[in-house]
């Protein structure tokens, strides 16, 4: 037998800490938050990507009755810049969720589909994707995609 450990290093930020860009990006979300539509778990969630040719782009979680019909904010985020822009990379993704009148004081991180779609992305672009958790309490950051999935299924394993 053998043994693989996997460590993922996280960086974890105050607000004020961030750069001016991850400042603004983090707001994007934060403000999109206000814009889902939630009204079966109120759990709101917003998400905002930085596209290459310095857009912003955001979008949040739509749920609907039939909760496997729903979308979460990162996927909705990602397909509409991949169709409005289908050849700027993503350099960032910021993440926020507004729960119960006040944005949550744990990191929101995406789900696992998620987490499958923007690796999907990094690798369609050949580049790292920061991703910025945010929480009222501080901002979690990791410089790949990969760091939140690091046993990943990819287009390598088609081939």
């Amino acid at each position: 037998m053998r043994e693989i450990n996997l460590t993922t290093k996280i960086a974890v930020y105050l607000l004020e800490e961030c750069s001016e860009v991850e400042k603004n990006l983090i707001e994007a979300a934060k403000s999109a938050t206000k814009r889902a539509y939630a009204p079966y778990s109120g759990f709101s969630v917003g998400a905002a990507v930085l596209l290459a040719n310095g857009e912003i782009m955001t979008g949040n979680n739509q749920e609907n009755a039939a909760y496997p019909s729903g979308l979460c904010a990162e996927r909705t985020t990602v397909f509409f810049s991949n169709a409005a822009y289908p050849d700027q990379k993503i350099e960032a993704i910021a993440v926020a969720a507004w729960h119960k009148g006040q944005f949550t004081s744990d990191a929101i991180t995406p789900c696992g589909a998620c987490r499958q779609v923007l690796l999907e992305t990094e690798n369609r672009f050949g580049t790292p994707m920061r991703v910025l958790m945010y929480s009222d309490q501080g901002v979690y950051v990791v410089d790949s995609v990969k760091d939140l999935l690091p046993l990943s299924f990819g287009d390598e394993m088609l081939k």
